[in-house]
């Protein structure tokens, strides 16, 4: 798969974090954890909701490419950490905002950050199974499930959306290699790219855990929304527990993405992660011998946690810098505490691809 365009739109207005409302009600212990996760703000708009940052974010990337919505094969939606109403659809609600009447439309979900594995494994599968669908448009829009922003003991989540617009390689098909190139790669007011530069998704590889389902939740039922609070089941498991089984299944996920694709560690110019906290990335480094490309503090600093989003971000955001240029590899990583696992294997340039497992 190759990525033809991808956008981002992230808010204007941003929020201070030693500034957010919900410090003032903080423990002192909770209230140094949020102050030193390496974040000093993030965006946000309360009168954007999921669906329209989704929508906002997936013009862009259809404007970018010059393809008309009425035009994609397929919309997969990657579902909000809360739904305005239950029982409706977010997928067929942005189908019908971006006028994609033709496109197969469903949402993918319940891994937190890692929901966007699901997505492009789905996105894959569609391209793979109908040769003649055309382009597949994943979207998400990031935005906290009730009014507080800190999820202690992990992050600050910021507003945010992303749409990735999804081609085949096959040669001699719409959004084959020459079609596959992505143009500028801005986000809201965060700047372009100044040339395209061809993203390929190479190979991708996913584990989960559900002991850990509901080690974060909140509960709403008869409850309004301003009294919703995420709620962690045990610190102690997502400090330690969680945090050992997270070092050894990436570092398997990893070790066998790379032999499978006859690639050495080497062989990868960057790394990228989510972004949660500084110490998040000190752990991720430490755990698999690696360093992070600079991007994702950078992006931490001042957007926060964009949940599904942060990735493909940091990834762009790296491009767009020069960090990452034609011919390199460079290998996206996704943990979830719900728990799941993820990394992907990309290729920058037409001619990325590498291993059996090349897509």
């Amino acid at each position: 798969m190759a990525v033809r365009s991808a956008a981002w739109h992230v808010p204007e207005s941003s929020l201070d974090v030693p500034e957010l409302p919900e410090l003032a009600s903080l423990g002192e212990s909770e209230r140094r954890t949020c102050l030193a996760l390496g974040i000093e703000s993030v965006r946000a708009d309360d009168s954007l909701n999921p669906a329209a940052l989704g929508e906002l974010a997936a013009r862009e990337a259809l404007e970018r490419a010059g393809l008309p919505a009425r035009d994609l094969g397929g919309l997969i939606v990657v579902e909000p950490r809360a739904p305005e109403t239950l029982l409706s659809s977010e997928a067929t609600r942005l189908q019908h905002l971006l006028g994609a009447e033709r496109a197969v439309t469903f949402s993918v979900g319940g891994l937190g950050c890692v929901s966007i594995t699901p997505a492009l494994l789905a996105a894959r599968g569609l391209l793979c199974a109908d040769r003649d669908l055309g382009d597949v448009l994943v979207v998400h829009g990031s935005k906290p499930a009730g009014p507080g922003r800190y999820r202690h003991p992990v992050t600050v989540n910021g507003d945010g959306g992303q749409a990735l617009l999804l081609s085949a390689c096959a040669p001699g098909r719409h959004g084959g290699p020459d079609a596959a190139v992505p143009r500028d790669a801005g986000a809201g007011s965060m700047g372009t790219s100044s040339a395209p530069v061809p993203v390929r998704l190479l190979d991708i590889v996913q584990e989960t855990n559900g002991e850990h389902w509901d080690l974060f939740h909140v509960e709403y039922r008869d409850r309004p929304t301003g009294e919703w609070r995420e709620a962690c089941r045990d610190t102690t498991t997502y400090s330690f527990r969680l945090a050992m089984e997270s070092r050894s299944r990436l570092s398997g996920l990893l070790e066998g993405l790379l032999e499978r694709n006859g690639l050495k560690p080497g062989d990868v110019r960057g790394y990228v992660s989510q972004n949660l906290s500084a110490a998040g990335f000190t752990f991720t480094e430490e755990s698999l011998g690696i360093r992070l490309m600079e991007v994702c503090r950078d992006n931490l600093r001042r957007l926060g946690h964009l949940g599904p989003n942060d990735v493909f971000l940091n990834l762009y955001t790296a491009i767009e810098r020069g960090e990452l240029s034609e011919g390199d590899h460079a290998v996206l990583i996704n943990v979830s505490p719900v728990a799941a696992w993820s990394v992907l294997l990309v290729g920058i340039g037409t001619h990325a691809e590498t291993g059996a497992h090349a897509q």
